[in-house]
This record gives C-alpha cells, sequence and structure tokens, in this order.
C-alpha cells in the first residue's frame, strides 16, 4: 500500500494524556504538513463530535464485517468498544502528499509493529501522573465512575508500555503542555528533514504566531 512518501505519525496515549492538544498545535503550526487519519469505532459520538471528521461511527456489525473483509491495519477493544485505523483512511492522506497522523491505542500499535507495512514514527505521550490523568477525566464530566476506573486500569498499563525503552521511537513527558510540544515539533522536524535529505518530498512550511 504504501510506496515512496513521508514515514507516517503514530501517535498513543491514555485518554487524557493531551495527545488531541499537541495535535492540534502540531497542525496549526505546519498546516501544509500532515493529515489526520480518521478512525472507526463502534462507540457512541460525544457531544460536538461529527461523522467523518473525527471519527467514522458505525455499528459493532459493521466493523466486524469490515474487519473479515481485510479493510483494517490494525483495531483494537478499548472500555468496551471496537476501534480501527482503516486501510483507505491512510491512503486518503497519503494521496495528498501528507504526513499521515494515526492516533491510535496500545493494541493497535503492537499490531503495527510487527507489521512492515506502514513504517511509522511512533510517539507516546506520558502523562505527569495517574492522578493528574484523573482530574482531567473528571473534568470532562463525560465517564461514569465505572468508565471512569477502566480508563484508569487501562492507562497503568498503556503507561507501563509506552515508557518501556524500544517499545516507541519517543517518550513526550507532557508535564509542561509548552515544554511537551517543543518536544514533539522537535522530534518531528527532525525526522522529517532526514527524509528530505533522502529525497522524499514532504512540506515543512510554518505559520508563527505573531
Amino acid at each position: 500500500m504504501v510506496k515512496q512518501g513521508p514515514r507516517p505519525l503514530v501517535i498513543c496515549g491514555p485518554s487524557g494524556s493531551g495527545k488531541s492538544t499537541l495535535l492540534k498545535k502540531l497542525f496549526k503550526e505546519f498546516p501544509d504538513t500532515f493529515g489526520f487519519s480518521v478512525s472507526h469505532t463502534t462507540r457512541k459520538p460525544r457531544p460536538g463530535e461529527e461523522n467523518g471528521i473525527h471519527y467514522h461511527f458505525v455499528s459493532v456489525e459493521e466493523m466486524q464485517a469490515a474487519i473479515e473483509n481485510g479493510e483494517f491495519i490494525e483495531t483494537a477493544v478499548f472500555s468496551g468498544n471496537m476501534y480501527g485505523t482503516s486501510k483507505k483512511a491512510v491512503e486518503n492522506v497519503q494521496r495528498q502528499g501528507k504526513v499521515c497522523v494515526l492516533d491510535i491505542e496500545i493494541e493497535g500499535v503492537k499490531q503495527i509493529r510487527i507489521s512492515d507495512r506502514l513504517n511509522p514514527l511512533l510517539v507516546f505521550v506520558n502523562p505527569p501522573s495517574i492522578e493528574e490523568l484523573e482530574r482531567r477525566l473528571r473534568g470532562r464530566q463525560t465517564e461514569t465512575e465505572e468508565s471512569l476506573q477502566k480508563r484508569l486500569n487501562t492507562a497503568r498499563i498503556e503507561i507501563e508500555y509506552g515508557t518501556t525503552a524500544g517499545n516507541f521511537d519517543v517518550v513526550v513527558h507532557n508535564n509542561n503542555l509548552n515544554q511537551a510540544y517543543e518536544d514533539l515539533r522537535d522530534f518531528i522536524v527532525r525526522e522529517l528533514e532526514t527524509q528530505q535529505g533522502q529525497g522524499i518530498n514532504v512540506s515543512l512550511n510554518r505559520v508563527c504566531d505573531e
């Protein structure tokens, strides 16, 4: 599926770790560089989420049929819901000549790591602490107590895997948002400049805040 082109960027971290905020800053500073891979999920939309923009919201039956049809690069079950990255979602971004960004769970990362299909850059976003993670998740007011505890238990497993040497190309410690973003941006720019030196065409045009 993937010929010559910039390596996809896989970003992973517990719910509430700040992945979405970091990605928004990245897309704002480099508006021509990245394209978001829209994942499929069987969970219900949250307030403000739009089908086809935040996720492709599908039924369990639709998701299972697509998996059996070989349409996904990776799939995972998280908090009782199915998630997956389709081949088509990645191809749609690559056709635009952009770095495809995949925001996925640990189980998906494990599947991608043993596949030769993507050869992505792997980034793990590590929250300051489980306590801070709990505070952020409670602040969203989108979880029941049961689902919150499930997310926290999952987060402990994710943090252990994510901070183990060799599982990711870089671990971004999100204790301070500005510093975390600087660390993420510097890593990505270095990698993309290396790829440019290898003859891969990718835009690194910046938009700077005045």
